[in-house]
């Protein structure tokens, strides 16, 4: 995943994969949703981002309960037997 901003064209851009988009829908006026071939969302474009966001909001990213690669990369079963992270 990879968060950008782009300042002159005031853009941010939220990354979930790197793949190719092929198709955009519009979530509301100045955000869209890029989907790839399978109609998955890939990532998410905000326009106008000072406008919809504080100067603080754009400077800051937290990240909460995220997993570690190892346990992302397990199937299922396996992350419901795994324990807690820690």
């Amino acid at each position: 995943m990879k968060i950008t901003y782009d300042r002159e064209g005031d853009a941010l851009y939220i990354q979930l994969r790197d793949v190719s988009a092929v198709d955009a829908v519009d979530i509301e006026e100045g955000v869209v949703a890029d989907l790839d071939e399978a109609g998955h969302i890939i990532g998410f474009e905000v326009l106008d981002a000072k406008e919809r966001l504080s100067a603080e909001d754009l400077a800051s990213v937290s990240y909460e309960e995220l997993v570690s690669e190892a346990c992302a990369n397990l199937r299922l079963p396996e992350v419901l037997e795994a324990k807690p992270l820690t």
